[in-house]
């Protein structure tokens, strides 16, 4: 055999193929949650819409969609609801305005999409797909990136859409602390939650993975998070998909969804060890936390957090939603 021949084996040898699966959909609403956080009514609308998420994303995947499709729709109905911090109820910059990203990634073609800091379109995650399937494009920010939802036909809102007053409140809260000199470690940790995403897993064996964000409360000067970086807050290939929450500086520094996905590829670690490794370990490591959601090629699914609670829940072939908020609700997972 020649050395190219040889080469062309070994390299066709180590890209894992698409094969038959049985369909597997993970989301999460964020992680940072706790008990104190939420009343009553406020935990069973979260729960209520992570279920429905979860529900309409099953919906694509039975119908044989693509995992991609799988991803936008479970996080535009979490982008649409209130509790979470995406879209609609996206939390408040220093200048009292919702700036929004968010990315998708198709695991089967390495095909990408994001957007940053728009403020007039309703479901970022669907401008995100627009961006991977109709421009030569990756990431567009701002006006550029809503003049091209306007040339794409995504939904345009009025800014005050995205407004609720339990986000106002929060940015109110913060300018006093601030204002105050307060000191900056418990406050800063508790403004770098929320965050929506999905993975998923098609009958065909792709995966992809999505994430949308309002980014963290009182930012300035045109911050950007992970959310909306390929690698650091959504990332999906052949073998992995993952989503991360948390605090986005570190997520960026550590390229923590390409890591997972990298441990999960070269190391041969599964989703558990990979997530933990990063998420509870590397992270941490440097000052940061938060969570993530985990998916391989063979339906695995892990969920890592190292806060008190984090939104999460998923959905496989047989149409059962299982959904959990906080860190000591017991959540047996695909694979485990």
């Amino acid at each position: 055999m020649s050395r190219s021949a040889a080469l062309l084996l070994s390299l066709c040898l180590s890209i894992p193929l698409a094969q038959a699966a049985d369909p597997v959909l993970v989301i999460h609403g964020g992680a940072g949650v706790e008990r104190g956080d939420l009343s009553a009514a406020e935990e069973k609308a979260a729960r209520a819409a992570l279920r429905q998420a979860l529900l309409k994303g099953h919906q694509a995947l039975a119908a044989g969609k693509p995992a991609l499709e799988a991803v936008t729709t479970a996080i535009t109905v979490l982008e649409d609801d209130p509790s979470f911090n995406a879209g609609k109820g996206a939390v408040f910059t220093h200048d009292g305005r919702n700036e929004l990203d968010a990315s998708l990634m198709d695991g089967s073609t390495l095909a990408a999409g994001a957007v940053a800091g728009v403020q007039r379109v309703r479901n970022p995650i669907l401008l995100a797909q627009a961006v991977m399937q109709h421009s030569p494009h990756v990431m567009m920010v701002g006006q550029g990136a809503e003049s091209f939802a306007a040339s794409q036909g995504i939904a345009l809102v009025d800014p005050g859409y995205f407004r609720t007053e339990k986000r106002w409140q929060q940015l109110q809260k913060a300018l006093k602390e601030e204002a105050a000199g307060q000191a900056h470690a418990d406050l800063e940790t508790a403004r770098h939650f929320g965050t929506v995403g999905a993975v998923a897993l098609d009958a065909q064996g792709r995966l992809a993975a999505g994430t949308s964000t309002g980014g963290m409360t009182n930012k300035r000067y045109g911050r950007v998070g992970d959310s909306p970086i390929i690698g650091a807050g959504t990332y999906a290939n052949a073998s992995c998909a993952v989503s991360g929450t948390g605090w986005g500086e570190f997520y960026i520094r550590t390229a923590a969804a390409h890591d997972i996905c990298a441990r999960m590829q070269y190391l041969r670690q599964g989703p558990e060890q990979a997530g933990r490794a990063v998420i509870n370990e590397r992270i941490p490591a440097l000052g940061g936390n938060g969570g993530a959601i985990v998916l391989s090629a063979d339906g695995r699914a892990a969920t890592p957090f190292n806060t008190q609670g984090m939104y999460r829940g998923w959905i496989g072939a047989d149409g059962v939603p299982h959904l959990a908020i906080f860190a000591d609700e017991p959540l047996p997972l695909p694979g485990q």
